[in-house]
């Protein structure tokens, strides 16, 4: 266990990150679906799986919908969790004890990396050493996937993290992932509480976090005020809205018509 990491809760329910999954799917499909070569065996980890591996498994199964030889490792730093999660491993899919600088081997690097639910208490300031850890096993342009959601995976956040060239630098703060199934209803607000650890607390004027929530909250209020009421309806019209007012919006139809907004502001997310 290394000074970056904390213990958890560690509960969490089947589905709970299956729309995360559906969008890693569509919208990194080729790292994902890439075929290793003869001497890479490039891996998916899941960091933080808790009292059951149902998330890692679930994803297993996505992801091997688009490279059936995908290699799946979950990592948990219960190592009662890990040895019972044992039950569920087989040739493709294995689980470690370990945190987050991740028990990988030198010929398994990764090309996503996924830990969801593990910051949510702590000094925020650990947070860019974290992000730096995990992303040091993956291969160039592999994704690191950190924020938070719901119990019931209704309500996510999360940091996209892309590696450069050189493995010894920072990843790269390419955006943020906003996600409901709208069981909640929907405006701007029902994300703050689930922003990632680093940002949570800078929603506050001076902060473009703060910028940013301004800006859709005026966007959402305009599209009710056009006469729209449900709330799937009212968040398509909202980041349509948004993206004419804020740079980096992603305006792609997928992602509006399943309630995922994209922001990737130019020069990457401000810490």
């Amino acid at each position: 266990m290394s000074t970056l990491d904390a213990r958890t809760r560690g509960r969490t329910a089947p589905g709970r990150l299956r729309a995360l999954d559906a969008y890693l799917c569509r919208r990194e499909r080729e790292p994902l679906s890439r075929v290793d070569g003869p001497w890479v065996r490039a891996v998916f980890v899941d960091v933080g799986f808790g009292e059951h591996p149902w998330t890692t498994l679930e994803s297993a199964e996505a992801f091997r919908a688009l490279n059936p030889e995908l290699v799946v490792i979950g990592v948990e730093l219960d190592g009662e969790r890990a040895r019972a999660a044992q039950a569920h491993a087989d040739a493709r899919t294995h689980f470690r004890e370990g945190g987050f600088a991740l028990p990988l081997s030198g010929d398994e690097p990764a090309r996503l990396v996924r830990a969801m639910n593990l910051l949510r208490q702590g000094p925020p300031e650990r947070v860019p050493d974290v992000h730096h850890a995990l992303s040091r096993h993956l291969l160039p342009s592999g994704l690191v996937v950190e924020g938070s959601c719901d119990p019931s995976g209704s309500v996510l956040t999360a940091h996209l993290l892309r590696r450069g060239m050189d493995a010894a630098a920072p990843p790269t703060r390419e955006a943020l992932l906003f996600q409901t199934d709208f069981s909640r209803g929907f405006a701007p607000v029902l994300f703050r509480d689930w922003l990632p650890r680093d940002l949570r607390r800078r929603v506050r004027p001076g902060e473009p976090i703060h910028a940013f929530f301004q800006e859709w909250t005026e966007a959402w209020r305009q599209a009710r005020n056009a006469g729209h009421s449900a709330p799937p309806e009212v968040f398509r019209e909202s980041v349509l809205r948004l993206g004419a007012r804020t740079g980096g919006v992603d305006l792609d139809g997928w992602l509006l018509e399943a309630g995922y907004l994209v922001w990737r502001p130019e020069g990457g997310v401000p810490p």
